[in-house]
């Protein structure tokens, strides 16, 4: 079992980058294996709407002035202040970005990282936040599985070439490319699309919350279906309350538990400080190898 960090670029350690640091030296040392970020460029003062992950169906219970810098630059700081632990974003909404930039941006820090990101990405929820970035709501989800295409394409070919609907470049080079030929996509969402799309072209999902077993069985036979192997798809889920129930969700076939480092969207920060980190070693080497 890998363990993680979520979600390290918010509240305390979005307004303290020093403590943040910690945070992730911190985890290195504990044996985390990757810590994770979220992603809003804004947050509209008002919004129509919903958050699918709070009752309240809005995000942290509506506050809207969020400290909440860029993930993949806050990725970047924190991978010169660190060796090991990989750095994943939950998620990147990846149809507000332009793919061939976003590309780029992600492989030179990959590159740079040597080889420590992980990109989970989602379709997004909030609307007013679509229409300030200028990018369509209509049909994100048939836009997110062509830049995955085409980010895959720029990745892992010596002269990249993609024609789609929302895509388009020819025989061009985009270095540098990712240190091992590509970047894991996992794909994030609690909904039975989500789960397909994990099984249709994903590396993991992470739901991110205590899906039922029938999404994750979705999702590993939506790869079946699709003839991809459904072991090669990389479950990530949060934390249980009681650690003993670790082995149980192994045996679901969780590969990942991600565990909370604030009280942001609603959590309970199980890890308040880094000395709270170090001390969740202990559940890591009795956990780790099963």
């Amino acid at each position: 079992m890998k363990f993680g960090l979520r979600y390290c670029n918010t509240a305390q350690y979005a307004s303290d980058t020093s403590l943040a640091t910690e945070l992730i030296q911190a985890g290195e040392q504990a044996g985390f294996e990757s810590a994770w970020t979220i992603e809003h460029t804004i947050m509209p003062a008002s919004y129509d709407s919903v958050y699918p992950y709070n009752e309240s169906g809005k995000l942290a219970d509506g506050a809207s002035d969020l400290l909440l810098p860029d993930p993949l630059i806050w990725m970047a700081h924190m991978a010169a202040a660190s060796s090991t632990i990989m750095l994943g974003t939950a998620i990147l909404i990846l149809p507000q970005h332009n793919p061939v930039v976003a590309a780029k941006q992600i492989a030179t820090l990959d590159y740079m990282s040597g080889g420590r990101i992980l990109l989970g990405i989602g379709v997004g929820w909030l609307r007013e936040e679509f229409d300030a970035i200028g990018v369509p709501f209509e049909r994100r989800g048939a836009r997110t599985d062509e830049y995955v295409a085409a980010m895959r394409e720029l990745w892992g070919a010596e002269a990249p070439t993609f024609h789609g609907e929302f895509v388009n470049f020819d025989s061009c080079y985009c270095r540098p490319q990712p240190v091992n030929g590509t970047v894991p996509i996992i794909i994030g969402g609690d909904t039975d699309f989500a789960a397909r799309r994990a099984g249709r072209l994903g590396d993991g999902y992470f739901p991110a919350r205590d899906t039922p077993q029938e999404r994750i069985d979705l999702a590993f036979r939506t790869a079946e279906e699709h003839g991809r192997d459904p072991d090669l798809i990389e479950i990530t889920m949060p934390m249980p309350d009681d650690p003993k129930d670790i082995p149980k969700m192994a045996a679901r076939g969780v590969d990942r538990i991600v565990v909370p480092v604030t009280n942001a969207s609603g959590l309970t920060a199980l890890i308040n400080n880094p000395d709270d980190a170090l001390k969740f070693g202990d559940v890591i080497a009795q956990y780790g190898d099963i």
